[in-house]
């Protein structure tokens, strides 16, 4: 992994005089931080694998940013660049920065390492990714928070985006002076965005589990939230013994309503049931055969 002071170090000396953002990407390049280049006033990458191409290697780099002069900076987050960073989004009616003050009342958020104002007018909090761990990407955008660790990637200062008032750049805001921590993406998750909890039960009783409960919950799931509400509702459903059909008729409405289509929501249940009972099937079925044919049956039945 690379070292989690390479990038914010490299971040601490941009400043609005660099030639934007050429000599910037080689900087980075250099220090041992992985770049490719995105659209010039935007956020989609040119390569054509998008943060999978991104490279140290200096002759890349250079060849990337002679033929896409002022393209923007993008830096893979997680292991890949040594940080992680909590993305607070003002978009809308959303105010992440409430969320992430609570979030820091709560001792979740603190040990940044460097704070970016975004052109959105919202913020990037960097921290030191966690070595040995994988933290993967996630979205809050109920809380307007969006986790950007393995798989998934940054825009960097001095990169600007284009919108309808004119151009804004990213900009370094703060610099820790203290002792920067890892974060507890986990946490940080689970606070902003709780999962339903089932009721508690006897020992040796089986666990109450309100489909009713889960269903509005994934009903309440947003883009990027959907696919895997729904599997982790479908999980739970699951490991309880509800039939598949079941499953499909308390939580298909709501996945619907969350944006997924109908193809989309059995899948994702057919593989919820194939990851929590995943036991030995016939030579007929094949994995996942037999939840798989009591669904699309009740999918039958739903759209008669």
């Amino acid at each position: 992994m690379v070292a989690p002071d390479a990038l914010t170090g490299v971040l601490s000396r941009v400043s609005d005089t660099w030639p934007v953002p050429s000599a910037a990407a080689r900087a980075f390049a250099a220090a041992g931080v992985p770049v490719f280049p995105c659209v010039p006033g935007g956020k989609r990458p040119l390569t054509e694998h998008g943060f999978h191409d991104a490279t140290t290697n200096p002759d890349q780099v250079r060849a990337w940013w002679r033929q896409h002069p002022a393209a923007n900076i993008g830096v893979p987050t997680g292991a890949a660049s040594g940080v992680v960073v909590v993305d607070v989004d003002v978009h809308g009616p959303v105010n992440g920065f409430a969320a992430f003050e609570r979030a820091h009342a709560a001792g979740l958020l603190d040990g940044w390492q460097l704070l970016v104002s975004t052109p959105s007018g919202g913020m990037h909090a960097y921290y030191p990714a966690t070595a040995g761990l994988s933290q993967r990407s996630w979205q809050a955008a109920r809380a307007g928070i969006d986790f950007r660790g393995d798989g998934g990637y940054i825009i960097v200062p001095p990169s600007t985006v284009t919108s309808d008032p004119g151009n804004a750049n990213y900009r370094v805001r703060r610099i820790t002076t203290g002792h920067a921590a890892e974060l507890d993406s986990d946490r940080l998750r689970d606070f902003l965005d709780p999962r339903p909890t089932p009721n508690p039960r006897p020992p040796g009783q089986v666990r109450d589990i309100s489909a009713e409960r889960l269903a509005a919950w994934v009903a309440g799931r947003t883009e990027g939230e959907r696919n895997r509400g729904l599997f982790w509702a479908a999980c739970r459903l699951a490991e309880n013994g509800t039939p598949p059909a079941d499953t499909y008729t308390a939580l298909a409405p709501a996945a619907e309503h969350a944006g997924l289509t109908q193809r989309e929501v059995s899948t994702t249940i057919r593989s919820a049931y194939r990851t929590t009972q995943p036991g030995p099937h016939t030579a007929a079925d094949g994995p996942g055969e037999a939840p798989r044919r009591e669904l699309q049956q009740t999918a039958g039945r739903v759209l008669s």
